[in-house]
């Protein structure tokens, strides 16, 4: 799956998430803390990170306070500072080399138990940021751990592909009276409007049948909430992406969720709905540690 179906195709670069004191600008060589996920400090957490790799290639490890863990790498000041960052995530290919290490580190963890992803490129000045940032948000993380357990994201897009259609919409256009000569003007005129009143009623049926998904959806799921369609590089798929949703699912509950979410709209000619997963609960896990933001609900 593509680094961008599991982000919603959003990467929240508002800047890396600073300690209290904000990011000092470090010397040459100094090391500052990449920070991946949080979770439970027990075996079964610890187990996951015996051969886990981060962000080019440095090791993962774990840093522990108040029962929870955090997966870090030590990664080098001055190319996971602001300013550098901020540069990095302006380079789609960066970008994509940065993002699937990191969600690789958090799929890794999360198959032997339920994780908090932090948002992508979040670091800290040194380890005992890192601790402090778990002291003090303990309460919050282990509510979000117990309210996400057992639990998987799902995605829901809606395509629109004209394309797709089984009636060529530009194919010759009968004449009201055929048997009068239409010159080829006239002709292309109405294949214009054909073509277009085709598009339309394919974009008014997409959006009934995004209704009804989304609908079917949110009696099968915990929670749900709404990203920005994906576009251009970051979508996959022909078409245009009308609707990207992202479902928390409990996990037992996956396959009849992609069953009957997926039979929305089958077999209507140039719509698709693309049941995407399942992943860790990156769209209802990942707390933005630097403000008070993000509890369950």
């Amino acid at each position: 799956m593509s680094t961008q179906d599991r982000t919603g195709g959003v990467v929240d670069m508002d800047g890396p998430v600073p300690d209290s004191d904000g990011l000092a600008k470090a010397s040459a060589g100094a090391q500052t803390m990449y920070v991946y996920a949080v979770g439970r400090d027990d075996p079964t957490f610890r187990r996951s990170l015996s051969t886990l790799t981060g962000v080019d290639g440095h090791s993962v490890r774990p840093v522990g306070a108040g029962g929870l863990l955090a997966l870090v790498s030590s990664v080098p000041s001055d190319v996971f500072d602001e300013a550098a960052l901020r540069t990095q995530m302006e380079d789609l290919t960066r970008l994509e080399a940065i993002a699937r290490a990191h969600h690789t580190v958090v799929d890794t963890a999360f198959t032997e138990t339920v994780v908090l992803p932090l948002r992508l490129a979040t670091v800290y000045l040194d380890e005992s940021r890192v601790t402090a940032m778990l002291t003090e948000h303990r309460a919050r993380f282990t509510e979000l751990l117990a309210w996400l357990d057992g639990h998987v994201e799902l995605g829901v897009k809606v395509y629109a592909d004209p394309d797709a259609m089984t009636a060529d919409p530009a194919g010759p256009v009968r004449s009201a009276a055929p048997s009068s000569p239409v010159s080829p003007g006239r002709a292309y005129l109405q294949q214009r409007r054909q073509r277009r009143r085709s598009t339309e009623d394919l974009y008014r049926t997409a959006g009934d049948i995004a209704v009804d998904a989304t609908k079917v959806a949110q009696g099968l799921a915990r929670a749900g909430v709404t990203h920005r369609p994906q576009q251009g590089e970051l979508s996959d798929r022909p078409g245009v992406n009308l609707t990207n949703q992202a479902y928390l699912v409990p996990a037992g509950e996956v396959d009849r969720f992609r069953e009957h979410v997926g039979a929305v709209g089958r077999n209507v000619p140039g719509v698709h709905v693309e049941v995407t997963g399942p992943w860790a609960p990156y769209s209802f896990a990942a707390p933005d540690v630097g403000r008070d933001e993000g509890t369950p609900g």
